[in-house]
């Protein structure tokens, strides 16, 4: 960095425009910037880091810029600084003004205005300046990246103000390493610290994931195994974790299997007990309802008894209804005699003409017993005809009860038939049933043996093909070895005859005057002829080929023959020296058990639905028996009946028809008499004949009411029954013949009168103990399948762990490597003894080569006494590596430089920093620094070390660079010629150039 020019307005104590010309001021190579205390001085150096930063050092800085403007300003000129400079190879001006309150163009008062920057680059090719920026952050960026300083640091390296050059040698390991960062372009080297650290987090990041993942999968794996598993002791990222997980899960799988195993020899117990608790609760509910049909039958019976008398008065009035019913033909007749009596004297003449001869001469009195007779007669026969419609509906019932019999006897022989045979059936079906499933256990365990016994033959019979390989093999491999021993052989003597016969092969080439390629000469008196063998280069090498040839197959046939033994090996091992054929009769044999033994169990549905259907149909066969026994109780009952009214009905019947074919016949001739004779009758009778008839008919009721065993007609009117009152009073006399028939059936039964006499049936007792049997297998069955469950999940979970750790491995290493190179780079790393990052170990680099450059200086300016020396040491607990000591030669003793005077601290800092901006011009990439400015402490340096400082800052000419020096001390005014004096006045400061 080169500065050009510097102007000022209204900027500081300068009230006024001012200008200063570098460029003329750095011809001399060292120039001084003098002037009275407080006349502005620091203020131009203050300018040159507002241009370039926007800002000034130190607590000058103030009020966002409104305290740089000049009190001695005119109230209408604009603060601002222009510089031009040169950096990094491109001329640069900067244009700076600082926020301006100003008065207002309309009115009183003021109004501020913002602050505004400019950038602009100088155009060598076309002699113009271009802008480049108006933007404050745009151009602060620009600058700052070309500069590689910041503020604070272009003020330490460069300004140096107010004696605060002491400050770096001060400075603590950190501060010194940001700036020779900065200074050094070392960034990179950071980088590759920051770039380790975070691959390091990423690795280990990616490794504790993995080892979360591990950990998550042995967490499950305790959660499946309960307590048969416990959790290693390490977080995620800790060393050893998936072998400690994969220990504790091979552990887990082993509990779980072995209570597994403990887990179905319970469930097997259990099913047996279930069984039989089950048996003991259908054997006490049978007998229980046995019990209970007897208790029944037992309180119907009482029932019965207790009823006995209301049946006895029943069956008394349908016996009362039946002898009625002779009664009522009378009571018809005396009705047709009051009837009669009315018509009588209206009919008689047309009545006499239809009579019989023999009646033709009748009196009234004939004609009227006539009638009357016939009349009564014809009566009797009505209910005659009732009881021979009786008589055939009671045959016809009679019928029915023997076809209902003749059902029952062959349903009751049937059914015995069957439960004679259900004993042996129903065990051989449960034989079938306990085949059956014996047979799927041997499925399973034959399934489980035919994979192995397969895999085996297999295996065997690539034993034998690898047998039958590998000799072929062998026998070739020695075949191709013979051959390719007899083509060497052939080779060599074709080798042999044509190195006997080269003489001959070399004169075939000879020319007359061309030298021989043996001797040389140029004459070839006598050349050697070839023979009739003669054995040329080509036979050779064509010899030679199928040599090599056959050697190549042999050296094929030997490996092939190698790994067809290394392969025979591995399976003879692998099956041992069984032949194949009988391997292959095991598997057959094994493969026939299999499938006898799957066909078996296939038959165990089938089996149990056989069973199951037998025990329905023999229940429905035991019910049938009953109901049969039932059905022929009451048939005994209801026949005995039957047969006592049919005897009643045949002998009336009897009376009833006489010498007529049928009652029928015999009541169609007297209705016939009957009606001509009353009709005759009716007509000659008179009122005193009709009464007469009238108390016959009454005479007639009488007699048939006592013949029915009436006391009265009144009494057989009363008994009297219409059908529908004798229908209700029938069926209650059937129920009741029943109801005695079922109950006797039920009391007769041996199978429930054997159970009444036995205790009473406990089926709370047989149901709690099924219950806790059916509980119990359920817990077991639970606790079998959660087993199962627990070790197949443990199973799949230590599969996916062992996966998961076999990914991890290269992860973890990679972790390790990583970690150890980003340690070691962060100065973290016992490796590390200094605990000195890369960064510091590049920058400690720097630093050595600028306190050996800052050396040859400082020895100038203190007479050889001092030299400056770079330390990696420790200071206490922090990191090493940028340490700055001062050998004494006086004393022999190294010590730290914060130890020295205030004037050895000035002259020691001035050789470090003019050593510093050596190293970083000398160093490729860092920023030259071409104008430098010491402000102060000259004044308490003596004549002649003042001599040897500015005999050092005068060397610096030598590299292109100018030094000026910021100084009130008179004696430099006399020694450095080029001189920029700043002059103040009442009305400002003001710049004037002396010497150039």
């Amino acid at each position: 960095m080169r500065l050009h020019r510097l102007d000022i307005t209204a900027f500081g104590p300068f009230g006024t425009a001012q200008s200063v010309d570098f460029d003329a001021l750095s011809a001399a190579g060292l120039f001084l910037l003098h002037g009275p205390t407080g006349a502005g001085k620091t203020s131009v150096l203050d300018a040159v880091c507002y241009a370039l930063y926007g800002s000034v050092p130190g607590a000058r800085q103030g009020g966002q810029g409104t305290h740089l403007r000049s009190d001695h300003a005119e109230p209408g000129t604009r603060t601002e600084v222009r510089l031009e400079l040169t950096v990094a190879g491109r001329r640069l001006e900067i244009t700076r003004q600082p926020p301006w309150e100003r008065p207002k163009k309309r009115g009183t008062g003021t109004t501020l205005d913002k602050a505004q920057t400019w950038l602009r680059e100088y155009d060598a090719v076309r002699g113009t300046w271009k802008d480049l920026s108006r933007s404050h952050q745009e151009i602060g960026e620009e600058i700052t990246q070309l500069l590689g300083m910041s503020r604070e640091q272009f003020c330490q390296v460069v300004l140096l103000p107010q004696g605060d050059f002491a400050r770096f040698l001060r400075a603590d390991a950190e501060a010194r390493g940001k700036l020779l960062g900065r200074l050094f372009d070392t960034q990179r080297f950071a980088d590759v610290e920051k770039r380790l650290a975070e691959r390091r987090r990423a690795t280990e990041a990616r490794v504790r994931e993995g080892d979360t993942a591990l950990l998550a999968d042995a967490h499950r794996m305790q959660q499946a195994a309960g307590d048969a598993m416990e959790l290693p002791g390490l977080a995620p990222g800790d060393p050893g974790l998936a072998v400690e997980v994969l220990a504790a899960a091979a552990v887990a799988r082993s509990t779980a299997r072995e209570r597994l195993t403990v887990a179905h020899c319970g469930l097997t117990a259990a099913e047996s007990a279930h069984t039989r608790a089950q048996e003991e609760l259908a054997e006490a509910r049978e007998l229980a309802r046995l019990q209970h049909r007897f208790s029944e039958a037992r309180d119907r019976a009482a029932r019965l008894a207790e009823r006995a008398g209301e049946y006895e008065e029943t069956r008394a009035r349908m016996e009362r209804g039946r002898k009625a019913e002779t009664v009522a033909p009378a009571l018809a007749l005396r009705e047709e005699a009051e009837s009669a009596h009315r018509r009588a004297a209206l009919a008689e003449a047309e009545a006499r003409r239809a009579l019989p001869e023999d009646q033709a001469d009748s009196g009234a009195s004939g004609l009227a017993a006539a009638a009357r007779r016939a009349a009564e007669e014809l009566g009797s026969l009505a209910s005659a005809r009732r009881a021979e419609h009786r008589l055939t509906e009671l045959l016809a019932e009679r019928a029915g009860l023997d076809r209902e019999e003749r059902a029952d006897e062959d349903t009751a022989r049937e059914a015995d038939a069957w439960l004679d045979g259900w004993e042996p059936a129903r065990a051989a079906l449960q034989a079938r049933i306990d085949a059956a499933r014996e047979a799927a256990s041997r499925a399973e365990s034959l399934a489980a043996r035919r994979d192995p016994a397969r895999r085996r033959l297999d295996a065997a019979r690539r034993r034998d093909r690898l047998a039958s390989d590998a000799a072929a093999a062998e026998r070739e491999a020695l075949d191709s070895g013979q051959r390719a021993q007899k083509l060497r052989g052939d080779w060599l003597d074709l080798k042999e005859q044509r190195l006997t016969g080269i003489a001959a092969e070399l004169a075939a080439h000879l020319t007359d005057g061309a030298p021989c390629a043996v001797c040389g000469a140029t004459e070839h008196p006598a050349p050697a002829r070839k023979d009739a063998g003669h054995v040329d280069r080509d036979a050779e090498q064509h010899a030679f080929d199928a040599h090599q040839e056959a050697e190549r197959a042999h050296v094929e046939h030997e490996r092939r023959s190698t790994e067809l033994q290394a392969a025979l090996h591995a399976v003879t091992a692998e099956v041992g020296d069984t032949p194949a054929d009988r391997i292959a009769a095991e598997v057959a044999e094994l493969e026939g058990e299999f499938e006898q033994a799957r066909q078996y169990a296939s038959g165990l549905h089938a089996a149990h639905e056989e069973l199951r259907r037998a025990e329905a149909e023999r229940e429905q066969r035991l019910r049938a028996r009953q109901q049969s026994a039932v059905r022929a109780a009451a048939r005994l009952t209801r026949r005995d009946t039957l047969d006592r009214e049919q005897a009643t009905l045949q002998a009336e019947l009897t009376r009833a028809r006489g010498a007529a074919e049928s009652v029928a016949a015999r009541a169609a001739e007297l209705e016939r008499l009957a009606a001509v004779l009353t009709e005759a009758a009716d007509a000659a009778r008179t009122a005193a004949e009709a009464a007469v008839r009238l108390k016959d008919a009454d005479a007639r009721l009488a007699d048939a009411a006592y013949r029915a065993g009436f006391d009265t007609p009144g009494a057989a009117a009363g008994a009297l029954l219409d059908p529908a009152t004798h229908r209700a009073l029938q069926h209650r006399l059937d129920e009741r013949q029943s109801e005695e028939s079922a109950v006797r059936a039920v009391l007769a039964e041996p199978e429930t009168v054997a159970a009444a006499e036995r205790a009473p049936a406990n089926l709370v007792a047989a149901g709690e103990r099924a219950s806790g049997a059916e509980r119990r297998l359920r817990e077991a069955a639970s606790a079998r399948d959660e087993a199962a469950r627990r070790t197949t999940e443990l199973d799949r979970l230590s599969a996916r762990a062992e996966d998961g750790a076999r990914r991890l491995a290269p992860l973890r290493e990679e972790y390790d490597r990583v970690a150890r190179l980003a340690a070691l780079a962060a100065g973290t790393s016992a490796d590390n003894e200094r605990r000195m990052r890369l960064e510091s170990y590049v920058l400690a680099a720097r630093l050595e080569q600028v306190a050996a450059a800052a050396t040859a200086r400082l020895r100038l300016m203190s007479a050889g006494r001092y030299t400056l020396v770079h330390s990696d040491d420790r200071s206490g607990r922090g990191r090493s590596g940028l340490g700055l000591h001062v050998v004494d030669a006086w004393t022999g003793r190294e010590r730290d430089t914060a130890t020295l005077s205030g004037g050895e601290t000035f002259f020691a800092s001035l050789a470090l920093a003019l050593g510093l901006a050596d190293v970083v011009t000398d160093e490729a990439g860092g920023v030259r620094l071409d104008t430098l400015f010491i402000d102060e402490g000259f004044g308490s340096l003596d004549d002649q070390t003042l001599d040897e400082v500015l005999d050092v800052l005068d060397s610096l000419r030598e590299r292109d660079r100018s030094v000026g020096i910021v100084s009130h001390v008179g004696d430099l005014r006399r020694r450095v010629h080029a001189q920029l004096e700043v002059v103040k006045d009442r009305t400002g400061s003001s710049l004037r150039r002396r010497g150039v």
